[in-house]
């Protein structure tokens, strides 16, 4: 692990290609590996701009990610890429597309793409989604472009992990304002209106002054920044400067007031204690009589026989004994 951090701090691109997939990795080898390595290499991360980048499906997401990225990179940045997509329920396996769709970005050598499947992780990204950005910066990448699945407003997990979040939304997207006050929206930095060109270009203006309307009766969630509407197309490459200088500013909003370093200190503690839930369940049931157990009560909450909430406590008296009274 020493070896490859070295070689991860040397930007060596098969060896951060690597380190995703062990950092990806379910093996409990491979598991202790990581977090080896993670730790080797923290020191050498967290300078880079974290920017999430969601909105439904349709909305442009993987091509204004290459027109962003390219844009980035001819100004003499490294910018990452890590686009997840989603896994099937019934088989597990994923498409994977998005280094295809991003062609002209992947060839860049200043870019790397990467995607991954959420593997059945809800949120709009993968459980170690967080881990790839740090490999990703100890690679020395400047720019971390984080694309979620595009499955809809409940994709906030994205936002818990990055500097800048953006959430793009199609003309004639006004109908998604009657959800603003408990979705997506009152979570962004910023909102850009997509497909502004041709015959769309009035629609997407009307539906960035709706936007604009809309986010001025909502309470901005930092007070260094009110979140801004953009408009941009991809196809035509306008509004792309715009929206990159957006992002800079609202980097620079957060570090100047302090709020980056208590937004980054709130998520690793978001993370820790996320970890924390999701080992427990996974050593939950890699504990066989633990696990037929579980499955046991699983049944018999299902038939209706014992409460769901009385069958997880049962669970988890049997692994930690009986809760203190107080």
């Amino acid at each position: 692990m020493t070896e490859l951090a070295a070689q991860l701090r040397a930007g060596d691109r098969r060896a951060l290609a690597r380190a995703i997939t062990l950092v990806e990795s379910t093996r409990p080898d491979h598991r202790a590996e990581a977090d080896a390595l993670l730790t080797e290499v923290l020191p050498a991360a967290g300078a880079a701009h974290r920017i999430g980048i969601s909105g439904a499906p349709g909305a442009g997401k993987s091509t204004l990610i290459e027109t962003l990225g390219l844009h980035v990179v001819d100004l003499g940045h490294r910018v990452a890429v890590l686009a997840v997509d989603p896994s099937s329920s019934r088989s597990g396996g994923s498409i994977l597309g998005d280094k295809t769709r991003m062609g002209e970005l992947t060839r860049r050598d200043e870019a790397f793409v990467r995607p991954s499947p959420t593997g059945g992780t809800l949120g709009g990204v993968t459980r170690r989604t967080r881990e790839a950005m740090l490999v990703c910066e100890a690679a020395g990448f400047e720019i971390v472009l984080v694309e979620t699945v595009g499955t809809g407003q409940s994709e906030i997990a994205v936002e818990a992990m990055v500097d800048t979040f953006v959430v793009l939304v199609g003309p004639g997207g006004g109908d998604e304002l009657q959800g603003i006050k408990r979705g997506i929206i009152e979570l962004a930095d910023l909102v850009v209106v997509t497909k502004a060109d041709g015959e769309l270009r009035p629609i997407a203006s009307t539906t960035a002054a709706e936007y604009s309307s809309a986010l001025h009766l909502l309470r901005p969630k930092d007070p260094a920044w009110t979140p801004r509407v953009l408009e941009c197309s991809a196809l035509e490459g306008t509004g792309v400067a715009e929206l990159w200088a957006a992002t800079e500013a609202h980097g620079m909003a957060l570090e100047r007031s302090g709020a980056l370093a208590d937004r980054r200190a709130a998520q690793a503690r978001a993370w820790m204690w996320g970890e924390i839930s999701a080992g427990l369940l996974e050593r939950i049931r890699s504990q066989p009589e633990l696990a037929e157990l579980a499955a046991h009560l699983e049944s018999e909450a299902a038939a209706g026989r014992v409460p769901p909430t009385v069958a997880a406590d049962r669970v988890l008296e049997t692994f930690f004994g009986p809760a203190e009274q107080n």
